[in-house]
């Protein structure tokens, strides 16, 4: 696979950094910011050699102002038990268990200049469902993440990016990556590296977010807020850990939950992996609702019905959480796969909506509500039939009916859909389909190119107004009609 798409880059600066210890007690530091308590990772460590850091995306990172580091995350981690099956109210009582060292990495993305830094660092929890370190939310926030002076860690948290493993979703052109982790990727970069098991995870997590909030790895910077986020598999390890880990451990401001499923993470013995197949038909649950932390959740209409069902775990909105679904998005799409879209034969054109300009919003909306502001706008549900298993319900082209809109989806050339093409791959039932309408059903919705322009520039306004879409992404989200395909 062309290392233009799975990029393998070479670093070549230093941080100097200071081992960080286990902090005992609470209090202030000279930079007036709360000591962190509890143990933390030692992020001291630099990565040289090899082939340069790498991870599965489809962008290259490339950033004026920014800069990007690779560090070892080391630490003894902890593991955790119940002694109660995971209730559907997501009120789990964690204990801890047994403790085993770790070695990982994480993958660093901040401002070159404090000058520039915002104070928010935020943490993913890097996707391993392509048998490989991925960072899917990265690639869908970048734009928003790097104008407004975000730093981001990327964290290898499970075993299969590590140490390798099996491949869930396979992503063409991953041909002789796919499962095989760091350490067989890279050996003279990667091969000191040592996971315990997705058990430790949390663990992991929450030490490497304990670091951060320290200052480790971040070049100088001090952040004021962290903040945790993960799409898709990483979404569903994020909710074991917003409702089991986080009341004991307090490591994160807030949770951005992208693209769950109804069921979550299972805790797993040492040296096993999660198995994510076999939670499927798990019992749902929701994210607790007595924590004050602030939780948004972002949902395609991909994953509220189907394999991933959301649904059975849809919960009202409070004053700490927030839900979103969006209507004619997939679970991941044409934006997230970029060069590997012209790759992936689904039978069908792939879904092409406009979603990732959701999530900038949303998360902009979230980043502000953890620092103190209003909450994000809450948002209307799909409508669905409310049968068991529901179904959603749709018009007469078959566009989902609720949820958020966006012009492409309130004023269509194509049927926008979560629901995939013919293809039964796993990857293509996630990648949705987007459908162009016949010559004639674009020539009865519109009596002329300015009347599509028109209705299209009105449906822009109202998305930008709702908050769904950022102000400063309208001509983006402009450059997604097509007025070519309707006629004078």
């Amino acid at each position: 696979m062309s290392r233009s798409i799975f990029r393998m880059k070479s670093v070549f600066f230093g941080i100097t950094a200071s081992i960080l210890l286990a902090l005992s007690g609470c209090g202030d530091d000279d930079s007036g910011q709360p000591a962190v308590v509890g143990t933390a990772a030692d992020l001291s460590e630099e990565f040289s050699g090899g082939n340069g850091p790498f991870i599965g995306s489809a962008l290259v990172f490339d950033a004026p102002g920014y800069v990007e580091r690779e560090h070892v995350a080391a630490g003894m981690a902890t593991s955790y038990k119940t002694s109660e099956p995971f209730s559907a109210d997501g009120r789990w009582t964690f204990e801890t268990d047994d403790t085993a060292s770790y070695r990982t990495r994480i993958l660093v993305r901040r401002p070159d200049n404090a000058a520039d830094f915002s104070g928010t660092v935020v943490v993913e929890w890097l996707n391993v469902s392509g048998g490989l370190d991925a960072d899917p939310d990265f690639a869908s926030l970048a734009e928003e993440l790097i104008r407004q002076g975000h730093a981001w860690v990327g964290v290898s948290a499970q075993l299969i990016g590590v140490e390798g493993g099996p491949v869930l979703v396979v992503a063409p052109g991953a041909e002789g990556l796919a499962g095989e982790g760091l350490k067989k990727l890279d050996p003279a970069r990667y091969g000191t590296l040592d996971h315990p098991g997705d058990g430790y995870s949390f663990d992991i997590f929450t030490q490497i977010a304990r670091a951060l909030r320290n200052g480790e790895a971040l070049g100088g910077l001090r952040p004021n807020h962290v903040l945790a986020l993960g799409e898709s598999q990483s979404a569903m390890a994020l909710v074991t850990y917003y409702n089991g880990v986080h009341p004991l451990e307090r490591a994160f401001d807030g949770f951005f939950v992208h693209s769950r499923a109804s069921f979550s993470l299972p805790l797993v013995g040492p040296g096993e992996f999660a198995d994510l197949a076999g939670a499927l038909g798990g019992v749902p649950a929701i994210l607790r609702t007595d924590s004050d932390t602030p939780v948004l959740e972002l949902q395609s209409e991909g994953d509220v019905t189907g394999l991933l069902s959301s649904i059975s775990a849809r919960q009202d909105d409070t004053d700490t959480f927030r839900l979103w679904e969006v209507a004619g998005a997939a679970h991941a799409d044409a934006h997230l796969l970029g060069p590997i879209a012209a790759l992936t034969d689904c039978g069908a054109a792939i879904n092409d909506a406009p979603f990732h300009l959701v999530a900038k919003a949303a998360f902009r909306h979230f980043e502000e509500w953890v620092r103190g502001g209003q909450p994000p706008p809450s948002a209307p549900r799909l409508d669905d039939d409310a049968l068991d298993p529901p179904t959603l319900l749709r018009d007469d082209d078959g566009i989902a009916l609720g949820g958020i809109r966006t012009p492409p989806v309130d004023v269509p050339l194509d049927l926008l859909s979560g629901e995939p093409g013919p293809s039964p791959d796993l990857i293509c039932i996630l990648l949705g389909s987007t459908t162009p309408f016949t010559a004639e059903r674009i020539a009865a919705l519109y009596s002329s190119r300015a009347d599509y322009e028109q209705q299209y520039a009105t449906a822009t306004e109202e998305a930008i107004a709702a908050g769904f879409v950022l102000e400063v992404d309208r001509e983006t989200l402009l450059a997604f009609s097509d007025p070519s395909r309707v006629a004078n």
